[in-house]
């Protein structure tokens, strides 16, 4: 421990999320009718004093006038702030203990509040350095002790001048008041602290920018929670991914960057360096090109159902783990399926069409209730099994056929070829995934292997189905309608136009690519692909990634933890544990896990070890990758 170093954190927005007389405004004004008019006027003396443009002393009279806070408030207060301490604080909690003697809060809040919150993180009481409150004989908060210097303009800056700290000074904090601390040369650095709120006045002045104290430790090399800050884990996101998944990534502290469309593969090998994480939906390809660029990606999120748009086998070669969601948009895709079958079955599209051009075509010809016919569904996974339920619950006859045995639901038949479905169904619905193998599985041969009048759904994926073959069969009339919502090649953005033999032609409905998006399915993938990516990033978990040998950890408690990712052959695991040997480790836990091609090991070690550790670890021969956790 270096005893001439000496670290001063501010209190709100810096140790917590948020300002702590804001907080008390919330619970001390509650019920009265003016409460948010008052608490934006708070807001604004506190901005004001924080951006250095008024003075302190005159702000805080004002905001706890206008508080009219008791002290009953206070407990409260502190209830509401332990919830609240920065993410990156509670990460680091070790740090904080470890350092105790050489760590200062210096805050121009308040002791009452301060003290119970900093303490549990191992901040000793005598180096808590904040105001006190004064209160009349009915416990009402009235004021301030003015003779502590902190409750003056520049307090800080007398505080330090008394305190005489003999070393290196470093202070961490959001505003103009901990800048002023440096300026008055009373500090070797400063740090902007912006992991809660951005000052742009303050981080105008500071030299140093700290988006988490993970990234503070980082720079001063000092012990932290985590192997690297989570700010310099880049995240790109392509393709319109809802901001649910934005917000999630930034929540936990990653940098991210968004773009609208897709990108070709030239525009992906430019922007994918120095990315950890990318995002995608199904029109960007990841490509063994793009990878050869990807000189820091950890992992690909497929946020959609499909992965044959990522090359699987050379992520896996490059220690790349890849997710998807595999069931998050299933009900979206069987809704949108059962309503088109209704719709084909009663000409709706083109009846609808006619009245917006003020024809009255009030007819029953060629109108059908689905009920009692027979539906056939090819490809019976998760959309598949789960529209034959809902089918069959309309009174509809369902049968299925897989390559891949599956029980079925309900009542429905399985048929042991494609043929046999196709001669027995009215219609046809395709929910086959998108492996290379299926392109063009459906063409002239199955077409007109259906029956006379047939209606046909293709909402799994474009290459699986020959256009030529399906125009001509709506052509010649052996398929009665058809919807179609998957092409083999589709706009890269909305301001392409979209080219289609099938644009046009009667009972026929075409939808862009939207078979699961409605917004709760866009909420519900935008929750689980980040939650996989940051689990694995965080603790190592391959669990349902589809290209990584899947394992399932234990919480990493007390320990750091070494991810070791190599090639799939004889002898690795034993040089593993032969480093550790020769670096005097001690192994808490280990857990292997192989597929064809590659080996991934994790092992949970003490917290003793020696830095070439590391570099042991990585000059283990058939390393693709390797990373420490906290």
């Amino acid at each position: 421990m270096n005893k001439d170093k000496y670290f001063i954190i501010d209190f709100d927005s810096t140790f917590t999320k948020v300002e702590a007389l804001d907080e008390l405004g919330e619970l001390s004004l509650e019920g009265d009718p003016d409460k948010e008019r008052v608490l934006q006027q708070i807001k604004a003396l506190t901005d004001s004093a924080m951006d250095g443009k008024s003075s302190f002393t005159d702000g805080l009279r004002k905001r706890l006038a206008l508080l009219k806070a008791h002290q009953k408030h206070l407990p409260q207060l502190v209830n509401r702030l332990q919830d609240k301490v920065s993410e990156s604080v509670r990460r680091n909690k070790e740090f904080l203990t470890e350092y105790s003697d050489q760590i200062f809060i210096v805050s121009s809040g308040f002791k009452e509040f301060i003290t119970p919150i900093v303490m549990e993180y191992g901040i000793k009481e005598e180096n808590i350095y904040a105001n006190t409150f004064t209160l009349d004989d009915n416990g009402n908060i009235v004021g301030f002790d003015e003779e502590n210097v902190l409750s003056l303009d520049k307090g800080k800056i007398k505080l330090l001048e008394q305190l005489a700290l003999s070393g290196d000074v470093y202070v961490i904090g959001d505003g103009y008041t901990d800048y002023e601390i440096k300026e008055a040369g009373l500090a070797n650095k400063f740090y902007a602290f912006t992991e809660n709120v951005v000052r742009d006045s303050v981080v105008a002045k500071a030299e140093h920018i700290a988006p988490s104290l993970d990234e503070f430790l980082y720079q001063n090399k000092l012990p932290m929670a985590i192997s690297y800050p989570k700010n310099r884990i880049s995240v790109l996101l392509l393709e319109n991914i809802h901001p649910r998944a934005v917000e999630m990534f930034r929540h936990e502290g990653y940098q991210v960057e968004t773009i609208a469309g897709a990108l070709s593969e030239e525009e992906l090998c430019e922007k994918i360096q120095n990315v950890s994480i990318l995002g995608i939906r199904s029109k960007t390809h990841v490509t063994r090109k793009v990878l050869e660029h990807a000189n820091r990606l950890m992992s690909v999120g497929a946020f959609c159902i499909g992965t044959n748009q990522i090359d699987l086998d050379a992520c896996l070669e490059a220690g790349i783990t890849v997710f998807n969601a595999p069931y998050s948009n299933t009900r979206s895709v069987v809704e949108m399926a059962i309503g088109e079958i209704i719709m084909l079955s009663r000409g709706i599209v083109d009846k609808s069409n006619k009245m917006h051009e003020a024809t009255w075509d009030k007819s029953a010809t060629g109108s059908f209730e689905v009920r009692d016919k027979k539906l056939g569904i090819v490809g019976y996974g998760n959309i598949g099994a789960q529209l034959s339920v809902l089918a069959e619950a309309m009174g509809m006859v369902v049968y299925y056929y897989d390559v891949v045995e599956k029980l079925q639901l309900g009542n429905a038949r399985k048929c042991d070829t494609l043929k046999e479905l196709l001669e027995k169904a009215d219609f046809v619905t395709l929910h086959v995934d998108g492996r290379p193998d299926n392109k063009n599985i459906f063409g002239a041969e199955e077409f007109a292997a259906m029956k006379p009048g047939a209606i046909f759904l293709n909402l799994s994926r474009g290459h699986v189905v020959e256009i030529s073959a399906l125009v001509e069969s709506l052509k010649s009339g052996k398929l009665r309608g058809a919807a179609v919502d998957v092409f083999p090649q589709e706009p890269a953005t909305n301001s392409e136009p979209f080219v289609s033999e099938l644009r046009g032609l009667p009972n026929v409905i075409l939808t862009p690519h939207i078979g699961g998006s409605t917004s709760e399915a866009q909420v519900n993938i935008a929750n689980f692909v980040p939650n996989r990516i940051m689990d694995y990033i965080n603790s190592g978990n391959t669990y349902q990634s589809v290209n990584f040998p899947n394992i399932q950890l234990p919480e990493l408690k007390n320990a750091h933890r070494l991810i070791h990712i190599h090639e799939n052959v004889p002898g690795v695991l034993a040089n593993i544990n032969s480093v550790l040997a020769q670096n005097q480790v001690n192994i808490l836990g280990q857990y292997l896990k192989t597929n064809e091609h590659v080996g991934y090991v994790i092992t949970d070690i003490d917290k003793k070890y020696d830095k070439q550790l590391v570099n042991d670890m990585r000059g283990i021969q058939h390393t693709i990758k390797f990373r420490m956790l906290y």
